[in-house]
């Protein structure tokens, strides 16, 4: 079975080797055999997808709603069902996958009502789902798929009050985990300056212990927040901590080691760990997750976010005693 998979652009060859193997590979997305591994590249995967084409707006949406109304005749549709539009990124191709999208809809709506009422915009969260899936690869070509695998990613709205747009990529990371801090909950935030991640969890009503010898700036100077000025690397809680989170700079090697760490002596029940991998291999890095991570947890999810650039963003939870 074949798939198109959907990634940041600039990180297609990442994918390809985490997948095995590509048959077409271009800006942000690519086909190859489905994979049965999660991936962590990936953003999306539409599977079996089939192409097609036309040259105007109302001709593309014409082949997207037949397509889904051809596949769906013996369907029973009780709940929403998703319905996601991507495209590649040239100018001007998002905003005409959207148009089409529309168009396409309004077609569905004409034919089953009832049907195209369920319909439910955007992204959903990790996991297999049903319902309609577009990607525009160019202006005068459109891949539809039924079935779709999601790993969680998607852009967050920004926030003016924020230290700092790392709090984008927590933000992201409880989308992808499917738990966020709640009130009440502790924190340690390890490399917490400017508390960009401090503040994600602080406005929910967590107590949140940052430790770095940096400073926080203003968003981050909030009652819920604690600021310790101590090495990340050697810190330890007094008690256990609801979560663990960890943004630093630093050899993503050495924060594998600490995360390590942390879930063997039961010092967090969930971590959210950011890994920056810049000239190494992130295969590599991924591989040793695998090894010393995941024995250590009941769920353990690695993510190229939307929000991340050249690191890796882990979510997960500790596996209990």
């Amino acid at each position: 079975m074949s798939a198109l998979y959907g990634c940041q652009a600039g990180f297609e060859t990442f994918l390809a080797k985490e997948l095995g193997g590509a048959s077409k590979t271009a800006p942000g997305w690519l086909l190859a055999p489905e994979s049965e591994r999660e991936s962590c590249f990936a953003h999306f995967a539409f599977l079996e997808p089939a192409e097609r084409s036309g040259a105007s707006v109302k001709a593309l949406a014409a082949a997207a709603a037949d397509f889904f109304l051809q596949s769906a005749r013996e369907e029973r549709f009780e709940t929403p069902w998703p319905f996601v539009v991507e495209s590649a990124g040239a100018a001007g191709l998002p905003r005409r996958a959207r148009v089409i999208g529309e168009e396409a809809l309004a077609l569905i709506k004409a034919r089953v009502s009832r049907v195209a009422k369920l319909a439910a915009p955007g992204r959903p969260g990790p996991g297999s789902a049903r319902g309609l899936f577009l990607f525009f690869p160019d202006f005068e070509r459109v891949y539809v798929s039924r079935a779709a695998t999601f790993g969680g990613q998607r852009r967050m709205a920004d926030d003016p009050r924020a230290p700092s747009r790392s709090y984008l990529k927590a933000e992201e990371a409880y989308a992808v985990l499917g738990r966020e801090p709640a009130a009440g909950e502790s924190v340690a935030d390890l490399g917490a300056a400017p508390g960009g991640w401090s503040y994600s969890a602080a406005r929910r009503g967590a107590r949140v212990t940052a430790v770095d010898n940096g400073p926080l700036k203003a968003g981050a100077l909030d009652a819920h927040i604690t600021a310790l000025a101590e090495d990340a690397f050697k810190f330890a809680p007094a008690q256990p901590v609801d979560w663990l989170f960890c943004d630093m700079v630093e050899d993503p090697e050495r924060v594998v080691a600490l995360l390590r760490r942390w879930l063997r002596d039961a010092l967090c029940a969930r971590f959210i760990v950011n890994l920056k991998f810049a000239r190494q291999d992130p295969l590599a890095l991924l591989r040793l997750v695998e090894r010393d991570i995941r024995p250590l947890c009941t769920l353990l999810r690695a993510r190229h976010l939307y929000h991340d650039r050249e690191e890796l963003t882990l979510v997960g939870e500790r596996r209990q005693a």
